[in-house]
């Protein structure tokens, strides 16, 4: 057992115990590649999604910021060359140009695309949908999240743009839709609420910048899962606070049957490799 480590983030500190291996090793490994069906809609997806906004806020990320259109265009396709199929975008990180740069690099049908939304009448809705798209260069949105939710009440708030998001479902325009949850209450109501397919949940051993501690996550995402719900994990490593962990913080993310796939924001084509490379020996180590 090592001795209780401290990593200093900014003003703050994060704590990880020495981490319990034997408690989390699976038999059978798991590859950043594999494909996964997601949700009641069964939108296949690789367990490892590209994350494009870590710190995305204002329209901009801190891959938007290093690596500009066509260095984020070469990112996606290096992450579909080693077997990714998954991209996660969203409006708030300014990033749909950024896939739409990667989409003339590959086939549009061999990738599952997430986005995400901050509308909350059936206008806003409207309106998000038909720019996505044209930002995105696609007539489909493979997952559509409502961003950021952070009330228990969210439901009532945006119910006009769920509504319209349930049509756009109907059409094909969005295959699966689902929320994004930054707080226990805005999670707890999304485990009970019928028209979430798909939960976007913050998830780490250490509990860093999550909604609560890490049990109590689970708990509320093992209700989710016996409804019927996908989960993505995000924050796999505490929006960077956990950097130096990173095998533990996957192999925690693994070994979690409530978390059917997560997303990793790598910020170069050697993070990318990394990721997939370290992953199915984290999902089995002893």
């Amino acid at each position: 057992m090592q001795r209780r480590e401290f990593l200093r983030a900014g003003t703050g500190a994060v704590s990880l115990n020495a981490f319990p291996y034997h408690l989390f090793a699976a038999a059978q490994a798991k590859h950043a590649t594999d494909i996964v069906e997601l949700g009641p809609r069964k939108v296949k997806v690789s367990r490892l999604a590209q994350g494009t906004g870590t710190n995305g806020v204002g329209g901009s990320s801190n891959q938007t910021k290093k690596l500009g259109l066509s260095g984020m265009g070469d990112l996606l396709k290096a992450g579909y060359d080693n077997g990714l199929r998954f991209w996660d975008s969203a409006d708030q990180y300014g990033t749909h140009a950024h896939v739409k740069e990667g989409l003339k690099r590959v086939p549009r049908e061999k990738v599952a695309i997430l986005s995400k939304t901050h509308a909350s009448t059936r206008g806003e809705m409207q309106k998000d949908i038909d720019r996505f798209r044209r930002e995105l260069g696609t007539d489909y949105i493979d997952i559509l999240l409502l961003h950021c939710m952070m009330d228990g009440t969210w439901p009532e708030r945006k119910k006009g743009a769920m509504e319209y998001i349930s049509e756009l479902q109907e059409k094909g325009v969005v295959k699966t839709k689902g929320v994004s949850c930054h707080t226990m209450a805005a999670l707890t109501t999304a485990a009970k609420t019928p028209w979430v397919e798909v939960d976007l949940a913050r998830i780490n051993p250490a509990g860093a910048v999550m909604d609560a501690a890490p049990e109590q996550v689970l708990a509320v995402l093992k209700q989710m899962k016996a409804a019927g719900k996908g989960i993505i994990g995000m924050k796999i490593l505490g929006a960077g606070k956990l950097r130096t962990r990173v095998d533990e913080c996957l192999q925690f993310a693994l070994a979690q049957d409530v978390v059917d796939c997560f997303t990793i924001g790598a910020e170069s084509i050697a993070e990318m490799q990394d990721l997939v490379k370290k992953m199915p020996a984290a999902s089995t180590r002893g």
